[in-house]
Formats: structure tokens, sequence, C-alpha cells
């Protein structure tokens, strides 16, 4: 597997000042520690370093080895009874009892004879991990660590990124590379959605056509929601499922990282690919359905409401719907270690359920007047079979409409307020809003990116605040960021979308909200870039392009350009020349003149180029015009 960081790469150290901690140094460090202290001095790792830990530590000991070694191998010492925190040359694991750090913290001293890292738990030792690979400036054979003090502990037990895997097939080999790259950040839960309406990438023996059938749909290209259906005896081979060894195989890989994996299984609504398996669970029963290639089969009206176009949704009122859940669970339950197990609930379509004589009965025999209070009925169900596997009921915000139980956990993407809603009818809750954490939205401007629904810039991940006023913060267990694969067909560009906004929200997630400072996190991700750039690791560049703002009032159209990270400047043409540093430098908002103009913006900083060339014409102008009263 490609190592996205080499233990050679040269990270530069830099000084930066902020309110929360003027005077002091800080390193390039992506979360940023709760506290930092620095001294005189440095300590130097050559051939003779040695790791000193206990059997319990005996991982984290061999990735400290791993990432240290430079042209040569590490020792790393197992001494029997009470470890020798006067070892010289040495980095140094001892176990600590510390309150203050809970299970995840760590302490790391580092002086010129050695460094000693102490935690409570193994969690926190890998966290140390990760903040020693950060500060290690590798240049050759030798390596210097500056003196400092650290003690750090994350804000938020939750800390996840989620990969849908069922838009596009992601290998095991794809999947485990994404944890490693999450784990570096201090991400300690994958979210790994296993089904949708696109494909089913999960072995269930007991059900064998979920993976003989709804694994596989009809190749297609081009931007989902404009492919065409399947045609007549059309050979679905497009997609893949992981066997149950896969699954353990990848579990086990996770947990040497210090992340779980949180399975979803998506219902009773983006159920289409287990319905073309199984056409008898959902209303209509139709034995020609098939696996979604990414067709468009819904329609929105833009007010929140929306109509399936095919059925995509399970069957409420058929026991049998119950008995497959359960096998399904059974199985999933038994493979995966994590208490939870995400079941959906988003975007169900009632409109079948309104038409079925089952569903009908169901609400009499219920005494329910409201087509979706079914969903609760289900939600309910389907969490008292989660329980008879000892696991824990977690949904999509929509589950809190049909009503659950006390005991479910909400995740929050339709902003904050189903998660504010939860959290004050006392449900725990894990604040994942599209406004913040979506990572498929367009993080540059639309002319240069490829096309989709919303945009998300990563100051905007980076000013997010997963407590919302008025919530005990006791219920906000942490926060997600998502990454939906409609347009993301390869890891690599999964890498584009994620960074570098995955590590603004690792931020987010770990680092004290006091410390948080735009402008200081803008310096320590552009040296992340130069580490991306060492590993040949994708991430996108569009916080280095300008942002142009469009208005108008009485026929004047006016242009405002900024720039996300401060010192970069902007120069533009309106003359159908190409800008550059030589060109108009953009100081403050101007009117365009009339007529059939063409804008284009560039970003230099020091006399080069930067970002983008971004180039609107009339039409792209006009589009998108904001228009003043």
């Amino acid at each position: 597997m490609k190592k996205l960081f080499l233990s050679g790469i040269v990270l530069f150290l830099f000084c930066l000042n902020t309110t929360a901690q003027k005077n002091e140094k800080f390193f390039n460090l992506i979360p940023y520690p709760t506290e930092l202290k620095t001294g005189i001095g440095s300590f130097r790792i050559n051939a003779k370093t040695i790791v000193v830990a206990d059997e319990k530590n005996k991982a984290v000991a061999g990735f400290i080895a791993e990432i240290i070694s430079s042209g040569f191998k590490t020792k790393i010492s197992f001494p029997k009874g009470m470890i020798d925190t006067k070892t010289s040359n040495a980095i140094v694991l001892v176990w600590s009892d510390e309150q203050i750090l809970g299970p995840q913290g760590y302490r790391m001293e580092v002086t010129a004879q050695n460094i000693i890292i102490r935690a409570n738990q193994s969690k926190g030792f890998f966290s140390a991990v990760q903040t020693l690979r950060q500060l290690l400036p590798l240049e050759g054979r030798q390596m210097n660590i500056p003196v400092l003090s650290i003690m750090d502990k994350p804000e938020f037990t939750w800390r996840g990124m989620m990969l849908d895997v069922s838009r596009h097939f992601f290998s095991k080999q794809d999947v485990e590379e994404y944890i490693d790259q999450i784990s570096r950040y201090k991400y300690n839960t994958f979210h790994w959605h296993l089904s949708d309406d696109n494909g089913w990438r999960i072995e269930i023996k007991s059900l064998p056509r979920l993976t003989e059938v709804g694994a596989w749909r009809v190749p297609r290209a081009g931007h989902f929601g404009d492919r065409f259906d399947p045609k007549p005896g059309e050979a679905a081979t497009d997609g893949g499922f992981y066997t149950q060894d896969d699954i353990r195989e990848v579990i086990r890989y996770a947990a040497d990282r210090n992340v779980t994996i949180m399975p979803e299984i998506d219902i009773p609504g983006h159920s289409m690919a287990l319905i073309a398996a199984y056409p008898e669970l959902s209303c209509k029963k139709d034995s020609s359905t098939k696996v979604n290639p990414g067709t468009r089969f819904s329609e929105w009206y833009g007010n929140g409401t929306f109509e399936m176009l095919k059925e995509n949704t399970l069957n409420p009122s058929d026991e049998k719907v119950y008995e497959v859940l359960d096998k399904i669970f059974t199985e999933v339950a038994a493979l995966f270690p994590n208490p939870y197990i995400h079941v959906g609930g988003d975007e169900c379509y009632k409109g079948y359920w309104k038409a079925d004589p089952g569903c009908q009965d169901l609400m009499k025999k219920l005494q329910i007047r409201h087509v979706e209070d079914l969903q609760g009925y289900f939600m309910l169900r389907v969490e008292k079979i989660l329980k008879s596997k000892g696991k824990k009921l977690i949904g999509w915000d929509e589950i809190l409409e049909g009503g659950i139980s006390p005991d479910a956990t909400v995740m929050s993407w339709r902003g904050t307020r189903g998660g504010t809603e939860a959290a004050q009818l006392g449900h725990d809750v894990v604040m994942t809003p599209s406004t913040f954490a979506y990572l498929d939205y367009v993080q540059g401007d639309p002319s240069i990116e490829p096309p989709i629904y919303a945009s998300l810039r990563i100051n905007k991940c980076y000013s997010f605040e997963p407590v919302p006023d008025g919530v005990d913060p006791k219920y906000i267990l942490g926060g997600q960021g998502n990454l939906w694969t409609e347009q993301v067909p390869t890891l690599r560009y999964a890498d584009y979308m994620i960074f570098p906004r995955a590590w603004a929200l690792s931020e987010v997630y770990w680092s004290p909200k006091q410390l948080k400072n735009w402008d200081n996190f803008a310096g320590r991700m552009e040296a992340h870039f130069n580490r991306a750039d060492a590993a040949d690791m994708n991430y996108s560049k569009a916080v280095y392009d300008a942002i142009i703002h469009i208005t108008s009032k009485a026929d004047k159209i006016s242009i405002a350009m900024e720039t996300e990270i401060p010192g970069i400047d902007i120069y533009y043409s309106i003359d159908e020349t190409m800008p550059d540093n030589h060109s108009v430098k953009y100081t403050q908002s101007f009117e365009l003149p009339q007529g059939p103009l063409t804008l284009r913006a560039i970003t230099y900083r020091n006399g080069k180029p930067l970002g983008h060339l971004i180039t609107l014409r009339p039409e792209d102008l006009k589009n998108r015009e904001v228009k003043l009263p």
C-alpha cells in the first residue's frame, strides 16, 4: 500500500501568533494540540535511537519505529518491570492515569535527551504518534525535534469520515488507504455507507442474491442523473462487493490505526439495490427492478418535497421485510465490533405506502392517520432487531419525524436543526450538516470545478461549531465529514474532494474552540500541501482561487472579489486579454461597463501565480447576478 507521508518528508516549521497564544511558537500541526509549550534546543533522532515500551504498546511502538526509520532499522526494547523514563536517545512510552487526558489524550515531553509519551489508553498513544509524525523535520539519517511539551486531548469523542461505496465501488485496498489517510488527522470513526440504490456492497451469506444481483449494475458513464436506463437483456457488469473476510481484514486494519468502523445499511428508502435482489420486499413487487446505474429516478420540487419515479422503499407492512432485515443485521452485527449500526432513514418516499392496501390496513391497526408515522413504526421494529444483536441504532435526522426510542442516536445532516431538536429530546447526536461537512460539494469556483448542486469552501468548514447555542454539550458526541460519490469514481479523486477540507474539520472536532484561528490554520494547511506534494497525494488548491461576487442595481453590475487566504493578490481583465501580474490589480469593488464583457481573474503571491484562471463570460455574469433593491 502506498504510504501517504513518507518518512523523508521535510516539514517547514514557522512561527505564527494567535489571540489565544501570543508569543508562542506554532508548528505545522493539524489538528492543533490543546496545549503546547516550547523550550530551547532539540532532540536528535539517529540510527542509535530506540523505542522503549511494554508489550501492551507493541503496535504503537512499531508505528513509531516505522516513521522514524530513515535508511536504518530502529530497535524496539520491551523491558520487564518498570520502564526507565531517563533512558537516553529513546522514545519512551509510559502508561498514565492522569484523568485530564481521558481515554484519547496524551502528554509528550521532548527534551534534549529523549521523548516521553504518556497516555491512559492505547488510543492516546496512537494520537501521539500522529503528532510525532508531523513534528519530524527529516533530512537524511538525522532528525531534530524541538524541545517542547504537549498536553493534548480531543474536544469530541466522535470524529468521523464517511465514504459512500454504493454510488461507486472502492476496492478493499482503497478503503484501507482511505482509513490510513483519515487516521493521520486523528479521525477515529469510519462510516462505511455499504448500501444504497446504486449497489449493495456487503456479503450476507443467508441472502446470496444481495451480492449476486444487488452488487451489480449496467455500465454507464457521465453525470449521475443524466445516465440512461438499463436496456432489456443488458448485462450488469459494473460493481463489486466485500466478502466477510474482506470486511474482517479492513476492521483489523482500522483498529490498528485507532479507527472504529460503523456500517450503514440504508433503509427503508434508498433500497433499490436490495429490492432488485428481492422485489417481494417492496409494495409493488416489481420483478423488473434493476440496480440503478445513475439514472434520474426522482423529482425534487425545491421546497424539500420530492417524488420517486421508481420504487426504492421497503414495505413496512410486510413481515417478510423484518425477517430479511433480521438476517442482514445478524450477520452485520457479528462482523462489526462498533456498538452502532447506521440504518439510514433519510429521504424515504411515502407515496407507494400511501397507495398500498397493506400499509393502509397497518395504519388502521396502529390507529395512525399520517402515512409518515409508518416510518416511526418501521424504525422501532428495526431498533428492536438491533437491540437483540447487542447494537445501538443511529440514523439520519429524518428518523425523528415518526418518533424514535430514547436510546436512538441521531446524525444531523439537514443543517443543525435536527440535531438541536434531538439533543433537546435527550438523544445523543453526531453533527454532520451538509452546510459545513458535505465534502462532495464544489469547493472552488463553479466555472472550474466539475458540476454539483451545492458548494462548500474550506473556510466555512473551518468555521463550523458542532454545539449549537442553547444545547447541552453532553448530548453532542462530535461530528463527521461525508463524501458521497455520485461524481467520485476513484480514490485519487476522493483525495481531491476531502483534502484540505478534512484537515479543517479534523481541527473542528479535535482542538479547543478558543484556539481556532483561520489565518493561523491557513498557514499550517499550506505546509501540509508540501507534505501532500512529496507523497504524490491529490488535493484541491481551490483555496487559492479568487472568489467573485456579482451584484446588480438599476442595470449597473458591480464586481467584488476576495480570497480565502490573506496576502494573495488578484489581477483581472475585462478586455479579452489573459491576465497576469501586470494586469489590473484588484483593490476595491468596481462597476462593469455596459456591453457583453468577459471577466477573467487570477491570483498571485510574491510575483508567482497561485490559483486557477477564472473566466466568466457574459452569460455567466448574468446568471450569477444578485439583484439588490
